[in-house]
């Protein structure tokens, strides 16, 4: 048997918000209809469809307070609560891994394929950053736990037949990590809900603002962008919410050029997009959907040449990259997008269109088909 006829079997790390990584498990469940599918915790409040469909199995994780909103706080927990679970009965097992979903125990004869959104950021790349925005418990467990994490999460690779990575980004950091190759597909991103015709605004974009939109945490490096912008003198619009949220209010306080949108309807980002003159990326992302989404609006995109993006953007012809995190890089790059020819958002949504969720599920099977035995 091949692909989706055999017993096959997703997990996920934690089903608590839709963000990047569930909707790759959207479309994964929409693959394969019949798989079952294990999680630690899952807020049902916050995900119904296409997750109701199936069978789920949470693990101890779950039953712990607060689990469905903050799983990461049992992040020490999770090595033991995976060993737990029972794929004995699964020939297919696919996990989609940014936090500890890979380390189980893999039966004799089972295939198991990992979709690595990333090694654990907070473990690997960015745990200097993690640990200096953590509070006292936070750091405490960090000093206890990281090494043993990090030993764990290597083994953890042990029981991968095959990684997919979301970007060549993520593929590196695979090598260097776990010492292991991977073929790269990139994530699902829904562009034709933003580059619908009938989107509020479609027809006269306003065009006279930049936007900084997504989750605003310290690595997202939001401050830039408002720096930057008061700097220059222009308008911008920060839609989102997050950690660093109140912090970047401060930075912004007293400004007219600044301001903010939190909690948006993905109806409200959508206006956001069609109508910004561009979208200003300043993070170091793995992949980054939220770039895709602006350019399928057909809205270019300022981006630091680091990470995903240099994947998703094309510079000339979607947006441009600068250098450094730095809000007078980010400046020069503003007044180079400013005297550049004017920006053709046909071409935006066209390259947008390729990361499309029909292309990503048409490469998963595929990939999985070429790698299961006959």
């Amino acid at each position: 048997m091949q692909g989706r006829t055999m017993k096959t079997a997703l997990i996920h790390y934690w089903m608590t918000a839709m963000r990047g990584g569930e909707n790759v498990l959207a479309e994964l469940c929409r693959l394969y209809p019949d798989a079952d599918l294990f999680t630690h915790a899952w807020n049902q409040d916050r995900l119904r469809e296409p997750f109701s469909s199936h069978k789920v199995t949470e693990t101890f994780i779950s039953r712990l307070p607060g689990a469905r909103n903050a799983c990461q706080r049992y992040l020490p927990l999770m090595p033991a609560a995976l060993r737990r679970l029972d794929f004995s009965p699964y020939d297919l097992i696919i996990s989609s891994e940014s936090g500890p979903a890979k380390g189980i125990r893999k039966p004799s004869g089972a295939v198991h394929v990992c979709f690595c959104h990333t090694p654990m950021r907070y473990l690997w790349d960015m745990s200097d950053m993690y640990y200096q925005a953590a509070g006292p418990g936070g750091k405490l467990a960090m000093k206890l736990f990281l090494r043993r994490l990090r030993d764990y999460d290597r083994r953890s690779a042990d029981a991968v037949d095959h990684f997919i990575a979301n970007s060549a980004f993520v593929a590196e950091r695979i090598r260097r990590i776990y010492g292991r190759e991977s073929t790269v597909i990139h994530p699902p991103v829904n562009t034709a809900f933003f580059s619908d015709p009938g989107r509020p605004g479609a027809n006269a974009p306003a065009r006279d603002y930049y936007l900084c939109a997504g989750q605003i945490t310290h690595y997202k490096r939001v401050g830039i962008a408002v720096r930057a912008c008061m700097k220059l003198g222009r308008r911008l619009v920060v839609a989102g919410d997050g950690p660093e949220l109140a912090e970047i209010r401060q930075a912004a306080a007293g400004s007219p050029l600044i301001s903010f949108e939190n909690l948006c309807s993905n109806e409200r980002f959508r206006e956001l997009f069609t109508n910004a003159r561009a979208l200003i990326f300043p993070g170091i992302e793995d992949f980054g959907i939220i770039p895709l989404e602006a350019q399928a609006a057909g809205t270019p995109v300022i981006a630091l040449g680091k990470g995903g993006a240099l994947e998703t953007v094309l510079p000339g012809r979607t947006g441009l990259f600068f250098p450094e995190q730095t809000p007078e890089a980010l400046a020069n790059a503003i007044e180079e997008f400013e005297a550049a020819p004017a920006w053709d958002p046909a071409v935006c949504t066209e390259h947008a269109a390729r990361f499309n969720p029909e292309r990503f599920r048409a490469e998963i099977d595929a990939f999985v088909r070429s790698v299961i035995k006959p």
